[in-house]
């Protein structure tokens, strides 16, 4: 069974940093993609970023480039998203989520996506 677990989220003040992490457990596919997307109350779900297991093809929306970092430690089958100068707009539930479809990493739509961890909330003060 695939499961994915979510931390790291919190409450900071703008400008300030946070590191979100997406554990992975039961994922046995020879190739897959993990995506963090964030839903903002009253918003739809968005891609933010993406990263591939074979390749290490990244992706990250025009919102959060130059600001957002993904990466992965392949021994602790943990995925991250180093996140600094946090913006108020960056307020979100923040999930990661897995797929082993052959998509490309800039092909973020929740319906591509079959697996998904709970969630990890991120609140930035202004």
């Amino acid at each position: 069974e695939v499961q994915l677990v979510e931390s790291g989220g919190g409450l900071v003040q703008a400008g300030e940093s946070l590191r979100l992490s997406c554990t992975t457990s039961g994922v046995t596919f020879e190739d897959y993609v993990i995506g963090w997307f964030r839903q903002a109350p009253g918003k739809e779900r968005e891609g933010v970023s993406s990263i591939r297991k074979n390749d290490g093809n990244t992706y990250y929306s025009d919102s959060v480039k130059g600001r957002f970092t993904i990466s992965r430690d392949s021994a602790e089958n943990t995925v991250y998203l180093q996140m600094n100068n946090l913006k108020p707009e960056d307020t979100a539930a923040y999930y990661c989520a897995a797929t082993n479809r052959a998509i490309n990493v800039a092909a973020m739509r929740v319906g591509k996506y079959d697996y998904w961890g709970q969630g990890t909330q991120v609140t930035v003060s202004s």
